[in-house]
């Protein structure tokens, strides 16, 4: 009895496999997941190069960018350091982990030391 309830439960996974609506659903399914893993790679890869900046800085990782946007192969991402956030370019690319400071058109601030 229990070889023909493997036989029925065998032919019954075979015909739900089988079926065309499985195979539409499991290729849609993997379009998603390749288009997201795409579609957020600079994302993700920013986010190591902040991290590993901010470790290095002891400074607190905030967020990053979902893309870039100018096409310069950075996204944009920003830090708390010393209680200021941080304004970065991290890398968006394998061959370019890490982080820069932006900023900007404006000159960077410079802290002057009390000559008394």
């Amino acid at each position: 009895m229990s070889e023909e309830n493997n036989a029925t439960l065998t032919s019954k996974i075979g015909g739900v496999l089988g079926s065309w609506k499985v195979k539409v659903a499991a290729i849609a399914v993997a379009i998603v997941a390749v288009g997201s893993i795409l579609f957020f790679w600079a994302h993700i890869i920013a986010g190591f190069g902040l991290k590993a900046w901010s470790s290095r800085a002891n400074a607190n990782p905030i967020e990053c960018m979902i893309q870039d946007t100018n096409d310069d192969s950075y996204v944009s991402c920003t830090a708390l350091l010393d209680g200021e956030v941080v304004p970065l370019e991290c890398g968006s690319s394998l061959f370019n982990i890490g982080c820069r400071v932006n900023y900007g058109a404006a000159a960077p601030k410079v802290r002057e030391k009390n000559r008394s």
